[in-house]
């Protein structure tokens, strides 16, 4: 019981701290701008699934983007979004 509210309390600071990074900007800047690399690609793939939430009330809202460097872009997405289980854990069971 006692783990669970820390595991809440974790993930609120968490998504806390990481709401006080966004930041407002137009869509042609996102399109016309420079293009998105490697590590762009890690943190959209980081907060994907909150950007699937966000496409369903926002039109403004995207989660892949769509100015980006090709190859690298997409390398740093999968990664970012756990796509090969790199971050998964090898948990045994007795």
């Amino acid at each position: 019981m006692k783990t669970s509210i820390v595991y809440f309390i974790a993930a609120f600071f968490v998504l806390t701290l990481f709401s006080g990074c966004a930041e407002k900007t137009s869509v042609y800047a996102c399109v016309t701008g420079e293009p998105c690399g490697f590590l762009w690609g890690i943190l959209h793939g980081i907060i994907a699934p909150f950007g699937l939430i966000g496409m369903v009330f926002n039109d403004d809202i995207a989660v892949f983007a769509t100015n980006n460097n090709g190859f690298w872009y997409t390398f740093g997405f999968l990664i970012g979004s756990g796509g090969w289980g790199i971050l998964a854990g090898k948990s045994k069971k007795a």
